[in-house]
């Protein structure tokens, strides 16, 4: 007698495994799909594909991933376009096969194939996808999980550096504004990280477009929304005092726009924005080459801002309390020295 329809069917190959992704990825096209039921039995077979997927390139309880056979996946993931297919047919997954696709994306994009990183080199190759990614920030029901994705291409030098000189970068400065708060503040988190995890990158981005970047970043400062205020004057000190970013920093500091704007700041309702703004306006203030225009709005403001000074605390900790006075008193000369000196009345 034969039991042999028993036996554990063979484990798929990575190129099986992968035509299987694909094959079922593309089932989910809405044009090809007529009933319902033929949509859901594709959505299962995904969820089913991205199960095989995972295990092969992660790994489950009872056995490590098989290197080989995790780079032969890379391999075929971009030689199939497989990485294209993962990225347009997001909005029509299912929740648990984007879960699990974002937990297998970062693994891709790190996995090395003789030297290199095939999944990065697709996507440089490809960078229409990335900007597709950003887009989908306007979709909330996958922008978290483009979000995370985002965030780990970012973490790659040449595709933070697309996105940053990418048109579709500016539709930052609108998602991080999106009533949504998770929405808005997931996209203020890859906004962030594009600009301060490669600070020479953007120290060049800035130098290069400067005046388009200010004028839109200046909105986000003087924002209607507490929450945008914040994190935005935060990130200014964050990317602004880098070292490469010197003589980004030594521009702005020389012009009265943003001068006014950090004096407006410092007026600000909430304690914090004003200790945040303090940290910036005091550059400004201890600049030894302050232009002639800078000399004189702080001369004809003195008052106003030695009272807004001398009101202002910074309320942490012992040595951070006495590190914020040291240099409050050391402006609050600068400013006095200032408001004496002649041929400064405009």
């Amino acid at each position: 007698m034969s039991f042999s329809f028993f036996k554990p069917s063979r484990p798929k190959t990575p190129p099986e495994v992968v035509k299987a992704i694909k094959d079922s990825l593309m089932a989910l096209d809405i044009k090809t799909v007529v009933e319902v039921r033929a949509l859901e039995k594709a959505m299962e077979e995904v969820e089913k594909n991205f199960v095989t997927f995972k295990i092969m390139l992660c790994g489950d309880a009872e056995a490590e991933p098989n290197m080989e056979h995790v780079s032969q996946l890379t391999i075929e993931v971009c030689k199939e376009d497989v990485i294209a297919l993962l990225i347009h047919k997001l909005p029509n997954l299912g929740w648990e096969a984007r879960k699990d696709l974002v937990h297998c994306w970062s693994i891709l994009l790190k996995q090395k194939v003789d030297s290199t990183y095939c999944a990065v080199e697709y996507l440089e190759n490809h960078t229409e996808l990335l900007d597709f990614l950003v887009v989908c920030y306007d979709n909330k029901e996958i922008a978290l999980n483009c979000g995370l994705m985002l965030r780990e291409c970012i973490k790659f030098p040449t595709l933070a550096k697309y996105i940053l000189e990418s048109a579709s970068f500016v539709l930052f400065f609108k998602f991080v504004e999106l009533p949504n708060f998770d929405v808005a503040s997931d996209a203020f988190s890859t906004f962030k990280d594009l600009l301060t995890k490669h600070s020479t990158g953007v120290a060049n981005y800035l130098t290069a477009h400067y005046e388009e970047f200010f004028d839109l970043y200046e909105k986000l400062l003087t924002s209607s929304n507490y929450v945008t205020r914040r994190q935005s004057l935060k990130l200014l000190s964050d990317f602004l005092l880098e070292a490469p970013s010197s003589q980004i920093m030594k521009r702005y500091i020389s012009e009265v726009r943003h001068l006014k704007v950090m004096m407006t700041l410092l007026k600000d309702s909430s304690k914090n924005i004003q200790i945040s703004a303090f940290h910036i306006f005091k550059v400004f203030v201890a600049n030894p080459n302050k232009p002639r225009e800078v000399k004189v709005i702080l001369a004809k403001n003195h008052e106003k801002l030695l009272e807004l000074l001398r009101n202002l605390a910074a309320g942490k900790g012992a040595s951070e309390d006495e590190q914020f006075e040291e240099e409050k008193e050391f402006i609050i000369k600068e400013i006095q020295k200032l408001s004496r000196l002649p041929n400064l009345d405009g």
